[in-house]
């Protein structure tokens, strides 16, 4: 019966490829029909799950690079459908009848919420944990939760090895008698030592003490210390040692002496890298193999993606939370360039309902660059376009568009250079699809 519901859901699957439908929807119908069909398509691969609050796809597709430059086969449920049934999809898609003793590969980006859901069925060899922010208020609520979410569904595998991001304060003490390695940042991109005000991380989580930091790369992150109790960052099994070569395209790292030029921007991509690294090191890729994959692996869909739109470069990036809008912010600040900016604001479900965290990002960083053009659409168009009113952008330059086909025009009409494109998650995937229509973007899923 098992192996008649997944030749239907292969089928379905490669349909509703063809249509550029959901890519959900054949994990869904299998779970409904066989709630226990996890572990039997997710059988004979070796598991890396990667779940946290940022970072996940970017760094899953940098796991998946370095797998793939040893020569071995390796999926990943790339769009980034991370719930239990787009887990299921990705593997349904993939199953093979017949069975091998091939080693292969599986590296599943996981929603913090459905951890717990997808641990309780299959025993990953890792779980890479990027980092813990407030994000989607009316899902998650506040970190303590989110940490709660994370934490239960590791609980349910400790025999697992855990990947743990070492700045992280939040993750002190996490899996504490299972097998853990930290990443992080031994020198400072930076000279900051305070965390940011509404820092979500910055006091102990045992004594309540403030943090001291030596110091902090973004947010609450960075090498910190409890002055009261002497909680202290971890021990780092992989770190940055020298201070970082940062544009607005690439940075030049060294991840204790292996020299890498990650093709994209940003602190935060040094992050995922180094989670990356750490986690193809625990597998047992060589660094000659782990280099070669992060160099190769630039931009994935929506993350510091590039469309090409009738000679416009336009850079679509994807955010969520206030932490990873405000390091978004920061990695285009270096280009010089006369350049345009652009936003989508939705507020579906998987965006997050509640928008408010448009105030608590720094836009006001943008008044420093020399912007030509402001466009502006998604649902809630005109709450973004009061915020930029409010960040002290120019509204002389505002193009506000309650449709694509209005941010369509004004690209292809109105402006000349890059642009910017600053988009939540259901603004992405529907104007993604409004370009693939438009044959701007060939490949809808990838």
């Amino acid at each position: 019966m098992d192996n008649i519901i997944i030749f239907l859901m292969k089928i379905l699957s490669f349909l509703t490829g063809l249509l550029g439908g959901g890519t959900s929807l054949p994990g869904e119908i299998a779970l409904k029909l066989r709630p226990n069909i996890l572990p039997k398509v997710a059988d004979g691969y070796r598991i890396v799950l990667v779940t946290g609050t940022n970072g996940k796809t970017t760094t899953c597709s940098q796991i998946v690079a370095a797998i793939k430059a040893t020569g071995s086969p390796v999926i990943n449920n790339s769009s980034g459908a991370n719930m239990k049934p787009g887990i299921v999809s990705c593997l349904i898609k993939n199953y093979r009848f017949k069975k091998s003793d091939e080693m292969k590969f599986a590296v599943l980006e996981v929603d913090e919420a459905y951890l717990k859901h997808v641990t309780e069925d299959i025993k990953p060899e890792i779980i890479a944990v990027t980092n813990i922010f407030r994000d989607q208020l009316d899902r998650y609520g506040e970190v303590d939760k989110t940490l709660k979410l994370i934490a239960d569904g590791c609980a349910k595998t400790p025999e697992s090895t855990f990947v743990l991001n070492g700045d992280e304060s939040l993750l002190f003490g996490f899996m504490e008698g299972s097998k853990r390695y930290y990443y992080g940042f031994r020198v400072t991109p930076d000279i900051n030592t305070e965390s940011e005000m509404n820092a979500e991380g910055k006091f102990c989580r045992d004594c309540k003490k403030p943090y001291e930091y030596n110091f902090v790369t973004f947010n609450h992150l960075g090498d910190y210390s409890c002055p009261r109790c002497g909680k202290k960052r971890p021990q780092l099994a992989l770190g940055v040692n020298k201070t970082p070569v940062l544009t607005a395209d690439s940075s030049k790292v060294s991840f204790d002496g292996l020299e890498i030029e990650i093709p994209l921007p940003g602190t935060y991509n040094i992050y995922n890298a180094l989670c990356a690294a750490t986690t193809a090191g625990a597998l047992g890729v060589c660094q000659d193999d782990i280099k070669a994959g992060i160099e190769s692996c630039g931009s994935k869909f929506g993350r510091q993606e590039t469309v090409n739109i009738d000679g416009r470069e336009v850079r679509i990036i994807l955010v969520k939370n206030p932490a990873g809008c405000n390091e978004a912010i920061n990695s285009v600040l270096p280009d010089e360039d006369a350049v345009n900016l652009a936003f989508l604001l939705n507020d579906n479900y998987a965006d997050g309902t509640d928008v408010s965290w448009i105030y608590d990002a720094h836009f006001e960083r943008f008044t420093k660059m020399n912007y030509q053009n402001v466009l502006v659409g998604g649902t809630r168009c005109y709450d973004m376009a009061i915020r930029l009113k409010y960040a002290g952008l120019d509204t002389n330059r505002f193009h506000v568009s309650e449709d694509y086909d209005g941010i369509l025009y004004s690209i292809r009409t109105n402006i000349t250079g890059r642009v910017y494109l600053f988009t939540t998650y259901t603004a992405m995937t529907s104007f993604r699809k409004y370009l693939h229509k438009k044959k701007y973007i060939k490949k809808l899923w990838k």
